[in-house]
């Protein structure tokens, strides 16, 4: 992925979130300089297997797990501090040296308790099937100006104005919402009052950081969490996340102009799937939801949840290789399909008689979405000891030329199992 001429690249997932960007980015990383967290928050799960050893990852960014790379976390994320110390004390248990390896922008947002039961206690959070981990609220104290940055922790009398203005708007919020629970300011500040040492002994101007680094010749990984799809903007709005999870948000999540991303990776799963409400054209009827759901292993890293699976959208996948700029594909998972006699491809959308062959903006109409499918041969085979595309079924070399072929997009990994070393490296990616 790295050369003389792609120094910075940014990691997306190019569906609903869940498509293996660990994965790819722990691949990556041992080839990187930096890797740097751009968006969301402790919502994302990316779940790396090292051995017989797995490593959920919430804030911290996967290149944490090879040493001598360098991490942040962007001006971009809203931060849960409580969560990244409990992770970051979870990584040093199991032998990983975070030690001066791990910065913190001081311009992120604190996800602080009141925004969690703000969001617990939403109903329009559950009709849209977030986590409950207080990233809409956080973002929305952001927006509206009255969130706490990591460099506030440095100012006591100023953080206390800013948590008592967050505290009494959270209280409206929850009487309003007929919630029990009410937040408190000195319950609050000593939390944060806690927090800060440890906090502020990591904080830095990470825009700075990263420019530093590329004007250098550093090889820098981009990281979002979240999908493409889940997108506050481009995505099946309002089931969205509170971020813009595109390649875009890489640029002002980090601080760096976007001239100075080489590449933009699009992970895919060889299906389709997505965790919560909101639309999915494609989904599988029983028994194949619950077949495909089990040999996936598709059950949320955050939160545990089922994940609704279907076939490989394409309709999908182009709009997302187009909001995003993308220069290669990664393909996760190819090896869950292995045992299915026949796979299928959705190439458009049929909604009340007319075929849409582009993602609609309208989730009005995605419901009313019947896929048009295109039908593939399984190969029956085991895919997950192929180390090159030659090692593949000829069946599966077929649908991944499939892929390609439509998504205009080329192939440079394929994934064939949950381990390090079940990567498949396809085509040169540049810009």
């Amino acid at each position: 992925m790295f050369d003389s001429n792609i120094r910075t690249v940014v990691v997306v997932g190019a569906q609903w979130g869940d498509e293996g960007k660990g994965k790819l980015v722990d691949v990556l990383a041992e080839r990187a300089d930096w890797v740097v967290r751009y968006q969301g928050g402790a919502n994302a799960g990316h779940t790396v297997h090292i051995g017989d050893r797995s490593f959920v990852l919430h804030q911290v960014p996967s290149g944490i797990l090879h040493g001598g790379v360098r991490c942040a976390i962007g001006n971009g994320v809203v931060l849960d501090p409580e969560t990244l110390f409990h992770e970051i004390d979870g990584l040093v248990a199991k032998g990983v040296d975070v030690e001066g390896r791990l910065y913190v922008s001081e311009r992120a947002h604190l996800v602080l308790p009141y925004h969690k039961v703000m969001d617990k206690a939403s109903a329009a959070s559950k009709e849209i099937g977030t986590t409950g981990r207080g990233i809409g609220p956080a973002y929305e104290d952001k927006s509206a100006r009255r969130g706490v940055r990591v460099l506030d922790l440095r100012w006591p009398e100023r953080l206390r104005e800013q948590v008592t203005r967050g505290v009494a708007h959270a209280n409206a919020r929850l009487e309003a919402s007929g919630s029990d629970h009410r937040a408190s300011v000195d319950d609050t500040m000593a939390l944060l009052e806690q927090l800060a040492p440890r906090l502020l002994a990591v904080a830095d101007d990470v825009s700075l950081c990263v420019h530093t680094a590329i004007k250098s010749g550093a090889a820098v990984l981009l990281e979002g969490a979240q999908g493409s799809l889940l997108d506050v903007d481009h995505g099946t709005y309002p089931f969205v996340t509170s971020s813009n999870t595109t390649a875009g948000g890489a640029a002002t999540g980090v601080g760096i102009g976007p001239r100075a991303i080489h590449a933009a990776l699009g992970v895919v799963k060889a299906y389709t799937t997505r965790v919560g409400n909101g639309p999915l054209p494609t989904e599988f009827d029983e028994p194949l939801q619950t077949q495909v759901r089990t040999l996936g292993n598709e059950f949320g890293a955050t939160t545990g949840r089922a994940r609704r699976c279907g076939w490989f959208d394409d309709v999908v996948v182009r709009y997302a290789a187009r909001v995003n700029g993308l220069t290669g594909l990664a393909v996760t998972k190819l090896d869950v399909l292995d045992t299915l006699d026949r796979i299928a491809i959705c190439t458009a959308y049929e909604v009340d008689g007319e075929r849409y062959t582009e993602f609609p903006a309208d989730v009005a109409l995605l419901d009313r979405a019947v896929p048009v499918l295109e039908w593939h041969d399984g190969w029956k085979a085991d895919t997950t000891t192929a180390r090159t595309l030659e090692d593949l079924p000829s069946a599966a070399r077929k649908y991944l030329d499939r892929m390609e072929s439509l998504i205009d997009v080329p192939i440079a990994y394929v994934s064939v199992g949950t381990r390090r070393d079940q990567i498949i490296e396809g085509r040169t990616v540049g810009a």
